[in-house]
């Protein structure tokens, strides 16, 4: 079985500066509150090779892993897979971003399958991502569109 999350916010700033801003991995640890490390490994192309980690869970391990990505300025999408797979046998991530009227829509779009045996399936992995990816979303609005006003003065 596989799983698939939708998820979207409009974030009220240009779209260059939330291209700019959220396609920047090496400050990811300071747009978003889950992760304690973004390191660039590597380039290929237009294809970028990173670690990211999360904070040490409750019982003090620290989830990481590599990510391949790759952004398409002239469309405004985002392409990337886990090639450190851990816990899921695959792992995509799409990321779109559109004018609107009100502002920039970025949408998510997360397709994976777990391993079995673990403690999560696809479907509580569908939900913690659920509950997650808005929480990340609202704190990147927030914080483009304080960079917006800031950059606006």
């Amino acid at each position: 079985m596989a799983a698939h999350t939708e998820n979207e916010v409009v974030i009220d700033a240009p779209l260059e500066l939330v291209w700019a801003m959220t396609n920047d991995i090496e400050s990811w640890t300071n747009l978003f509150s889950e992760y304690s490390e973004a390191t660039i490994l590597e380039k290929q192309g237009d294809t970028i090779l990173f670690r990211l980690a999360l904070h040490p869970d409750e019982t003090g391990k620290i989830w990481s892993w590599v990510s391949a990505r790759t952004p398409d300025h002239e469309t405004y999408t985002v392409r990337a897979q886990r090639v450190e797979t851990g816990p899921f046998k695959y792992m995509s991530i799409f990321w779109e971003y559109e004018q609107l009227a009100e502002g920039v829509r970025m949408r998510w779009v997360q397709d994976f399958e777990m391993r079995p045996g673990l403690p999560v399936d696809d479907i509580g992995m569908r939900d913690r991502l659920m509950r997650n990816t808005p929480v990340q979303m609202r704190l990147i609005k927030d914080k483009v569109e304080a960079a917006a006003r800031v950059a606006a003065r």
